[in-house]
């Protein structure tokens, strides 16, 4: 698409984290279509990745646990190293968020994107082609560090190229193609899952996907934030750094932009990132624990905690599980099922991203944790007393992954890039990746051995108890910032 395609258009609820991260690269100006959709296709594939990995696993945990379907000789294996199978991922993904924390200012987002598509080539293809158990735990790591400096990447990426009236909207549909991967992985699932080692094939899948986002990030040009920022942290020469930075925005903003234009944005966004790099120079680790930024961190921290706790890795990871459990009996018949609640859950966080700004934070999350519990309850009932109605199990599941889409899945994420001051908005971010990496992985680590240990039922129902203190959480701690800049959050909910 060339450069004369122009777009404009204005989105409402634009991402105010998003916006003090790059409104310089891109700002009020025309871009052309193709500008516009290419750097947010490429870095967005990164989170189709991830998504993939949780569908996929669900079918996989499966296939390379059953003596007909494993095709290998080590297919007996213990709840313990089952729940390694399904969270090695995660551990990496930890893993590479801490990474990313100390070396993604020095790599840049295009590099930092490049290597986080190397790394799931290498992932799937070691994890797909694994002789031993061994050798597939190395590789879902490998995976799991891609994930890792793929989240932490691709936000900032879109954010500093996107023109800033679309950012918004851009940044909100990355969750979509999370979701979408989710479904694909299902899909593919489905399709393996009566095959013979049908697992390698379901998680080597993603390295053609991985290859495509390397290759269209290679074709990208680096952010020109990243330039500038890298000039005023004195780590290259200023005026050197601003003609790439000019050439990289020329390349955004295609060929009809004049040099005037380039030369005035480049020299607004010199400034701006000088004035902002100077207040989160101040911040440090252990200011997030202090005054503002501790609420802060209690809000945005408890909802990815709770955004975890309350079951959703389980759920997501072991669908496919849960569904054979329930009455699905044959592997095929539990794979499609799990197809339609990935669709469910595409279309309600589609309804989510149109609402949230409609109807506030407040009342989605209060009713989709409410609808998040009840859920929980069900399947809980379910396990214990109506056991002869499986499509009990399957009714809570979706009624689970519609309020989780509804609440704690997009809108967690949403709270945490808007309640931070930006002070301390860097590092307090970075720990709420920490936090929900880490939360994950253990949850997902734990639901096998636990559901081995105490049952089904009282699994569930731990998550259910579990959902109505998020429920009290939310209530009592969550604020209303619908509509609300960012300094107005700060004065007027931070430091009341």
């Amino acid at each position: 698409m060339g450069g004369d395609v122009q777009v404009r258009t204005h989105a409402q609820g634009a991402d105010e984290s998003a916006k003090d991260a790059g409104d310089g690269a891109a700002a009020g100006a025309d871009y052309s279509l193709a500008a516009v959709i290419l750097p947010f296709v490429f870095p967005a594939l990164g989170g189709l990745l991830f998504g993939y990995d949780i569908g996929a696993t669900s079918g996989a945990t499966i296939s390379v646990h059953s003596a007909e379907l494993s095709g290998t000789t080590w297919f007996n294996l213990s709840s313990l190293q089952l729940g390694l199978v399904a969270s090695g991922s995660l551990y990496g993904a930890l893993g590479g968020s801490i990474l990313a924390y100390r070396i993604a200012d020095f790599l840049g987002r295009r590099i930092e994107l490049m290597t986080a598509a190397a790394l799931y080539i290498s992932g799937a293809l070691t994890t797909g082609l694994a002789p031993n158990f061994v050798v597939l735990i190395i590789g879902r790591l490998l995976y799991g560090v891609g994930i890792g400096l793929a989240m932490h990447g691709a936000p900032l990426y879109i954010a500093e190229t996107c023109p800033s009236q679309i950012r918004g909207t851009l940044i909100s549909f990355k969750e979509l193609f999370i979701v979408g991967g989710i479904l694909f992985g299902y899909l593919v699932g489905s399709y393996e899952i009566d095959v013979v080692g049908g697992w390698r094939y379901m998680f080597g899948f993603s390295a053609p996907l991985a290859a495509i986002m390397a290759v269209g990030m290679w074709s990208l040009p680096p952010s020109p934030r990243w330039l500038l920022l890298r000039a005023v942290q004195g780590k290259g020469p200023v005026e050197d750094n601003k003609k790439k930075a000019m050439n990289a925005l020329r390349r955004l903003k295609g060929p009809s932009a004049s040099d005037k234009v380039l030369t005035d944005e480049i020299e607004n966004n010199l400034s701006s990132i000088k004035a902002a790099y100077a207040d989160q120079a101040e911040g440090s680790i252990f200011q997030v624990f202090e005054g503002a930024s501790l609420k802060a961190f209690t809000i945005g921290g408890g909802l990815v905690l709770f955004q975890q706790i309350t079951g959703q890795p389980s759920v997501l990871y072991y669908a496919t599980s849960i569904l054979q459990t329930a009455g699905f009996t044959t592997a095929s018949d539990a794979a499609k099922v799990s197809i339609l609640i990935g669709l469910f859950k595409f279309v309600m966080t589609g309804v989510a991203v149109l609402k949230v700004d409609d109807l506030g934070r407040r009342p989605l999350m209060i009713g989709g944790v409410s609808g998040i519990t009840v859920a929980l309850f069900l399947l809980a009932a379910y396990y214990k007393v109506l056991s002869g109605f499986p499509y009990v199990a399957v009714g809570a599941l979706l009624l689970y992954v519609g309020c989780y889409q509804l609440s704690f899945g997009p809108i967690s994420w949403l709270m945490v890039s808007e309640i931070f001051p930006l002070r301390t908005r860097g590092r307090g971010i970075s720990l709420a990746v920490l936090t929900n990496f880490g939360s994950n992985a253990l949850v997902t680590f734990a639901f096998s051995p636990l559901q081995g240990y105490l049952g089904p039922a009282n699994v569930f129902l731990l998550f259910a108890a579990i959902s109505l203190l998020a429920l009290l959480f939310v209530i009592l701690n969550v604020p209303e910032t619908k509509g609300l800049s960012l300094e107005e959050i700060e004065s007027k909910i931070l430091k009341k």
